[in-house]
């Protein structure tokens, strides 16, 4: 059994419930059982410490775990980069109006939050003129800026819409502001990698198929269907949602990607040492021998 670990839900998560609840991980060979973490360092530490055999992560968790000596490292792409909204409050006008401001996030060092400061530096406020409050994953986040505990986060579908139902605003997206930033990517240890090639393998190709499932016109109102009622995204967006996010080719993960990544990550950790080569926090190996 693979131990798969998500930090929140989403459409970029759809096609986990496809291949649960269609047995394409059964086909494939291998039994999967998921844990909503609600933390990406949370996740991130029990990922290195064997607490989960997977997980969904951003690049940028894994190539700093790598560098404070973590055996990680990145299999395959696991999504596009979301279309995550700049939510903010009703009184701000502009990026500039949050100088003073909390900003939730699920955690300040990590993530988004690296995209965020650099959106904001953009504009001409220093890393001291706002507040990145930790406060964990997406429902996290659309639960805090409710409850009125920050100004401003990025947050992906279908949060985004339940808090401009409660009255916020959007002030554009990650897409707009970062068009060539990588989407989330699935990670492993490499020494598990090595003794669970087997499951690894089958893990690729059952994610595989739910993801060419759901690229068929003809399954929509099954997916449809399949989406959490829990996560509040009614028929029509979430067909929106599908037509949208499915009808692209499959998310890849490529070295120049990884090459951004690490960019960010030493400008925000200041370290010292040569960077990387994308190879140290990535091994495609697996997912080529999967067919995929």
């Amino acid at each position: 059994m693979i131990k798969l670990a998500l930090i929140s839900e989403g459409v970029n998560t759809w096609p986990v419930y496809v291949a649960q609840s269609r047995g394409f991980w059964k086909d494939a060979g291998v039994k999967v059982d998921v844990t909503i973490t609600g933390s990406s360092i949370q996740q991130l530490d029990a990922l290195k410490k064997g607490g989960f055999d997977i997980g969904f992560q951003q690049v940028d968790h894994i190539v700093r775990g790598v560098e404070l000596g973590a055996d990680l490292f990145i299999f395959m792409g696991q999504s596009h980069a979301p279309e995550l909204s700049l939510m903010v409050s009703r009184d701000i006008g502009g990026i500039v109006d949050l100088k003073g401001k909390t900003i939730v996030v699920d955690d300040a060092r990590t993530g988004y939050s690296l995209l965020l400061k650099k959106l904001f530096a953009e504009h001409g406020l220093r890393e001291s003129d706002t507040h990145f409050k930790n406060v964990g994953g997406s429902q996290e986040r659309c639960d805090a800026m409710i409850r009125g505990e920050g100004a401003a986060c990025f947050i992906n579908p279908p949060f985004d819409r339940i808090l401009v139902a409660a009255g916020l605003k959007c002030l554009g997206t990650s897409n707009e502001y970062f068009p060539t930033y990588p989407g989330p990517i699935a990670a492993a240890r490499r020494a598990w990698a090595r003794e669970h090639k087997a499951e690894l393998m089958a893990f690729i190709r059952g994610f595989r198929c739910a993801y060419d499932w759901l690229q068929n016109p003809a399954n929509r109102d099954a997916a449809v269907a399949l989406f959490p009622s829990s996560l509040k995204l009614d028929a029509q967006s979430a067909t929106a949602a599908l037509s949208r996010i499915f009808s692209q080719p499959y998310p890849r993960i490529t070295e120049d990607g990884v090459r951004q990544v690490v960019e960010m990550v030493w400008a925000s950790e200041k370290f010292t040492s040569a960077k990387g080569s994308p190879e140290k926090y990535m091994d495609l190996s697996y997912l080529r021998e999967a067919g995929a």
